[in-house]
């Protein structure tokens, strides 16, 4: 429920439209976009329970990397950007395998990024290293949690997203009225004009399209290339 609360917190209060997984384990990889089914699949609704239009925003983008490769592709942005971007951090005590003292850095960077989203530096600290690439602002503290696991296992790679509040959520944590996190018409709908779409690729003759003038073009495109 605190988990909830945050997220509600950060997308409604706060206007954070994304929100970063940041797993410090190479087995981890994929979890990001796991976590973006669960909860973008799940929340990214519009309308009520009663099919009105949410007088609230709802599912904020889920992104993330593992380990240290984004340390020099995104976090710059997350450090001093113009976003503010929620982190969820997921570290582990033991390796999974390799040696421990690669696990220590690793761990030990984990740690370090944290610390420096919370802390920052303060106007003063930035002044006195006069260096011009940070320039004269301070390096505002950013929101971020770290949730930390004994090891890569199924136990806690199957309790963090079980732990995520999608559900809670979904109800907007005590409104009387909420949004079906469970109905996915919008992605069912993709779906359906595939089936339909997919035979007319492949027609013998000319098909009938009934299509917008933008899908019609890219079907006849494609059957000329065939």
């Amino acid at each position: 429920m605190l988990l909830a609360l945050l997220g509600v917190w950060y997308r409604d209060v706060l206007g954070a439209a994304t929100t970063a997984v940041l797993p410090y384990a190479e087995a981890l990889a994929r979890f990001p976009a796991y976590l973006q089914q669960l909860d973008m699949e799940s929340n990214g609704k519009r309308v009520d329970l009663a099919g009105e239009p949410v007088a609230w925003d709802t599912g904020p983008v889920v992104w993330g990397e593992h380990g240290t490769n984004g340390h020099h592709a995104f976090f710059q942005l997350l450090h001093q950007g113009t976003e503010l971007v929620p982190c969820d951090f997921i570290g582990f005590l033991r390796p999974l395998h390799g040696p421990v003292g690669h696990h220590d850095l690793l761990m030990a960077n984990c740690f370090a990024q944290t610390e420096a989203l919370a802390f920052g530096k303060t106007a003063d600290e930035v002044a006195a290293r006069a260096c011009r690439q940070s320039g004269r602002a301070p390096h505002l503290p950013r929101q971020q949690a770290l949730h930390h696991h004994p090891r890569v296992n199924p136990d806690p790679g199957g309790a963090r997203p079980a732990a995520r509040p999608v559900r809670a959520q979904g109800v907007r944590a005590g409104r009387a009225v909420g949004v079906n996190s469970f109905d996915q018409w919008g992605v069912e709908l993709g779906k359906a004009l595939a089936q339909r779409i997919a035979p007319e690729l492949t027609a013998g003759g000319e098909p009938a399209l009934g299509h917008d003038s933008s899908t019609n073009a890219l079907i006849r495109r494609y059957r000329a290339a065939r």
